[in-house]
């Protein structure tokens, strides 16, 4: 890779971010529509994942170009983990000074963001050797590395990735349990679960890292791990298909979020399966991997437009059309990322 693409791709999720911060400040600052008060401030923290992906995006590309130093192998981490914080501070706080319905759902959509920015810094930790795997993949036995992560530390890793996971299905079950109380707990609880798929999805991505970089990886792993992101993918389309079903708009809606954020599962698994097939095997087809969250980020800018139209005849799609645009800048974001594992870890 050189220096020149090495600065594109670390520029994409900055970008990305730039566009979830402007968009959603526009929507929140524009119009008289209410929606705008959930719409805006969570295509705003959507951003903050791409400020997390950053983090992850630079923790690689500076090991493959070989301008990583000590202190971006702590400050690009602690930058991840730090946009998590803020970002489920301000949720917390929106949700908690106004009791409409509209701050209560933006709220803990937000919260549930930031879980999903807390797996991706967990992945950039995770990645502060990456240049592990390619020599693992190398390899034909099965020894720990010394300079990997020690069993403690890289299981430590995993379980912090797999605990935000955790918390994010409780979180959804506590809410979906409250549905017949008030259609905030309905929507808010529907969006959380494909918030969970990504978290369980992510958690499926830092085992993949961790196992290959302390050279523990097995076979039926190359199976395993891609099965799961697939599967959180599947699940939040399927079950994103049946809310749409709903006669009631408002609810229905929501139904489009969870395909988008089915779709960013999705993304994510191009880079489970790029790490799998790539492991001590040459595959001739990995430069086509990132095609994968190309694909699945038209398919949100495409779902956004007909929302689009929709809004105009019921203000229901008014939300979904702006969310699922922040989502396609996700997926964006996720293409430069798998671009960066093909270009530092593909054999052929």
């Amino acid at each position: 890779m050189n220096y020149g693409i090495s600065v594109l791709f670390r520029a994409i999720p900055l970008l990305m971010a730039l566009f979830c911060f402007g968009y959603g400040a526009f929507v929140l600052g524009m119009g008289t529509d209410p929606a705008r008060y959930v719409a805006g401030p969570v295509v705003m923290s959507l951003g903050m994942i791409c400020i997390a992906l950053f983090a992850t995006a630079a923790t690689i590309i500076r090991q493959i170009i070989h301008t990583y130093n000590t202190v971006a192998k702590y400050a690009l981490p602690v930058l991840g983990y730090l946009a998590a914080l803020l970002t489920f501070i301000y949720g917390w706080e929106y949700f908690s000074e106004a009791p409409t319905a509209g701050h209560f759902v933006a709220g803990h959509v937000i919260c549930g963001v930031a879980f999903i920015t807390a797996c991706v810094a967990t992945t950039a930790t995770s990645s502060t050797r990456f240049t592990l795997i390619p020599a693992n993949s190398d390899a034909t036995g099965h020894d720990t590395p010394p300079q990997a992560f020690s069993a403690i530390q890289g299981n430590i890793l995993i379980a912090v990735a797999a605990l935000l996971a955790l918390t994010a299905w409780i979180w959804t079950i506590w809410l979906l349990a409250k549905s017949d109380v008030h259609n905030a707990y309905y929507i808010a609880g529907h969006v959380m679960a494909g918030i969970s798929c990504i978290c369980t999805s992510l958690v499926a991505l830092v085992a993949t890292i961790v196992r290959q970089i302390r050279n523990s990886y097995s076979h039926p792993e190359r199976k395993w791990w891609p099965a799961v992101v697939l599967a959180m993918g599947t699940l939040g389309i399927l079950w994103g298909l049946l809310v749409t079903t709903e006669h009631n708009p408002a609810k229905s809606s929501i139904g489009y979020i969870m395909i988008g954020l089915g779709l960013v599962c999705y993304s994510i698994s191009s880079k489970v399966i790029l790490l799998a097939a790539i492991w001590r095997n040459i595959f001739k087809l990995a430069n086509r991997i990132p095609l994968i969250p190309v694909f699945t980020a038209l398919a949100c800018l495409f779902l956004s437009a007909f929302l689009f139209e929709m809004a105009g005849m019921h203000e229901a799609y008014f939300v979904p059309a702006r969310v699922l645009a922040g989502l396609g800048g996700i997926c964006f974001t996720l293409f430069s990322i798998v671009s960066i594992l093909e270009s530092g870890t593909s054999k052929g």
